[in-house]
């Protein structure tokens, strides 16, 4: 099984590239995870939903078909850690890849929120996107280590 996870942003700051790497190369063998991020749309005097449109475009053409969608939203399903392990659980039997898209500045078009397969949050807090890369993929590592009995979560 593949975790990807689809940012919206090219450019973060040398520390978060760090730490997301870091946690990146502790998954093992049987759970890859890729990151590609995704170019935003320059601002300018666009409307919002040229906006979201062209960025709808570039987050579909960076998931491949059959992969189940996930969206970080604010409206979505606030989870615990171990509610994500059994959710990363049932990921892995289903059998599906999985990509797990950041939105930008803006957020994601609402109607690409509305089919993804789910919708969960992070965090209640509104957070810097490189911290959301990093927050991410170290609670999908936390999630692995519940499910594989690692030391790295204890209750």
């Amino acid at each position: 099984m593949k975790l990807l996870i689809v940012a919206l942003g090219q450019r973060v700051p040398d520390w978060a590239q760090t730490a997301y790497d870091d946690y990146a190369k502790r998954f093992p063998p049987e759970l890859k995870v890729e990151l590609k991020a995704v170019k935003t749309e320059p601002r300018g005097s666009k409307t919002l939903e040229t906006l979201y449109a062209a960025e709808r475009e570039r987050i579909e053409a960076a998931i491949p078909r059959g992969t189940r969608v996930v969206v970080l939203d604010e409206r979505g399903t606030s989870l615990t850690t171990k509610a994500l392990a059994q959710r990363l659980k049932d990921w892995q039997l289903g059998g599906d890849d999985v990509a797990l898209v950041i939105g930008g500045p803006d957020g994601l078009e609402p109607a690409f929120r509305q089919a993804a397969h789910e919708r969960i949050r992070l965090s209640d807090l509104t957070l810097p996107h490189a911290m959301v890369r990093v927050l991410l993929i170290e609670q999908l590592y936390r999630a692995w280590s519940v499910n594989a009995g690692h030391p790295y979560h204890r209750e």
